[in-house]
């Protein structure tokens, strides 16, 4: 056996196992999302299938010590990894259709998908620890220096494909990857090389490239709208154009959620709830600068610059490939001089800018599903802070008047009530108040300058406004914050 082949096995094993997780919840997420639910479950399946492998390949080590059988675990490993893209579409869609309980999808899916290779690549350890005490009898060491090299090699996959590889690649480029190392690995390892098991290699190499192919076409027919499915830094995103109501919209899915859409024959927004981002121009006859958290498509920032010549709007937006998107999809003009765009995380930009506006919008949250920290009262009160003597909040919250679904409204209306002199809340749309809908909370610092002329272009908005609305609930701060992911 070559020295150090072993080690090395072990650390990219150990690599291929945190990539394998990663990757998990990029494959899952457009069809379950991203929750602190849905990474929990992810975690905990990989753990137990660790756990598993680490046991029984212990027990199958002790028993046939043999460095062709690890060969071929490894082996099997690449041909489970290099069925993840058939399964994305024949299992997770297809299950997703039929249940809408996301924690048991990914459960089930992940535990088939990403359960069976985290499996045969945790076997490799204990395979290793046993075949180096054949030839040493300090197992103590041996079996230190293994399980180093796996968390070292863990260490290392997961910082190659949070940085580098999943926004660089995508994901069905690292699954191929990863399967055509293992497939070098396992053939580096083989002693005694035979015809036999080159005619093995040579079948498993066809059906790893047959899997990628056939991954790609059948995806591809199950979802014809797709006009591209991008991986970025922090969230997969997926460009559809899609029919509705004899109309075509091209739409920004991000992760499970419908972030912008826009009419394709006009290029107006498509989604009802950003119109009511135009009452500051009800509420603040004299508005200038504006502030937007959460930027996605772009769509509004787009509609505000053609609707206010006098006025500028900076988009805070994490993600600089929601912004390329954009303006290749989405006809945002970002040469415009009236639009300056922060590439950085909207709560961190709230703490830190100097900045002062007259208005901020936030268009951030995903249902519950939201980032806690831009839902405190911490993160409202720097908010104040850069608002002008007379300035305004407006943010979108997908939540339900009233019923088991209304917690989030409720906690941001204690919280806004606690930091803003005057606090407003508005339906998008007359449906039952235990409804799931888009719900406008506007938070004002100072006094109002109210634009009468605007009444009836804003009345249909206007007459939307919850006026008995309360909340029983305490306020979210960032030590507790009981809605978020």
């Amino acid at each position: 056996m070559k020295k150090y082949m072993l080690e090395i096995t072990v650390f990219i094993c150990g690599a291929i196992g945190m990539i394998l997780e990663l990757i998990a919840a990029r494959v899952l997420s457009p069809y379950v999302g991203s929750s602190n639910l849905i990474w929990t479950t992810i975690i905990g399946v990989m753990l137990i299938s660790m756990s598993i492998g680490y046991w029984l390949g212990g027990k199958r080590a002790d028993k046939d010590p043999n460095i062709n059988n690890l060969s071929t675990t490894i082996l099997l490993g690449a041909l489970t990894t290099s069925l993840i893209p058939i399964f994305e579409t024949v299992l997770v869609k297809n299950f997703a259709s039929i249940s809408d309980n996301l924690v048991l999808i990914a459960l089930v899916t992940s535990a088939i998908i990403f359960g069976i290779p985290s499996f045969v690549m945790a076997t490799v350890s204990p395979f290793a620890v046993k075949l180096r005490d054949k030839e040493y009898s300090n197992v103590g060491e041996i079996s230190g220096r293994t399980s180093s090299l796996s968390t070292i090699g863990s260490i290392f996959g997961t910082f190659l494909a949070g940085f580098f590889l999943i926004p660089t690649f995508g994901v069905r480029a690292i699954v191929f990857g990863t399967t055509v190392v293992l497939l070098i690995l396992s053939i580096a390892l083989y002693e005694n090389k035979t015809r036999k098991f080159y005619m093995m290699i040579a079948i498993v190499a066809i059906a790893i490239f047959a899997f990628q192919g056939l991954g790609k076409v059948i995806y591809d027919r199950a979802n014809p709208d797709v006009i591209e499915d991008v991986d970025s830094e922090y969230s997969r995103i997926l460009i559809k154009q899609v029919a509705a109501n004899d109309t075509t919209y091209k739409t920004m899915q991000v992760e499970n959620g419908l972030e912008s859409y826009i009419d394709e024959t006009t290029g107006e927004m498509g989604a009802r709830y950003l119109y009511y981002y135009d009452l500051a121009d009800y509420y603040l006859k004299n508005f200038k600068s504006t502030l937007m958290i959460g930027g996605a498509a772009y769509t509004y920032p787009t509609h505000y610059l053609d609707k206010y010549e006098d006025k500028t709007i900076d988009v805070s937006e994490i993600d600089e490939k929601m912004t390329e998107l954009a303006v290749e999809q989405f006809n945002l003009d970002i040469n415009n001089e009236r639009l300056k765009v922060y590439h950085q995380d909207g709560r961190s930009f709230l703490n830190t800018t100097e900045n002062k506006y007259d208005v901020i919008l936030i268009d951030a949250f995903k249902g519950e599903n939201a980032p806690f920290e831009l839902t405190t009262y911490e993160a409202m009160k720097n908010a104040r802070n850069i608002l002008n003597d007379n300035g305004m909040v407006i943010t979108n919250i997908i939540s339900s008047i009233t019923g088991d679904d209304s917690d989030f409204i409720k906690y941001e209306y204690s919280t806004y009530r606690k930091i803003f002199d005057d606090v407003k809340v508005f339906k998008v749309r007359d449906v039952n108040e235990e409804t799931t809908q888009n719900l406008i909370l506007i938070g004002f610092k100072g006094n109002t300058d109210i634009d009468d002329s605007k009444y009836e272009e804003y009345k249909d908005l206007l007459d939307m406004e919850l006026v008995d609305f309360s909340s029983d609930k305490g306020i979210s701060t960032d030590d507790y914050a009981p809605i978020g992911n």
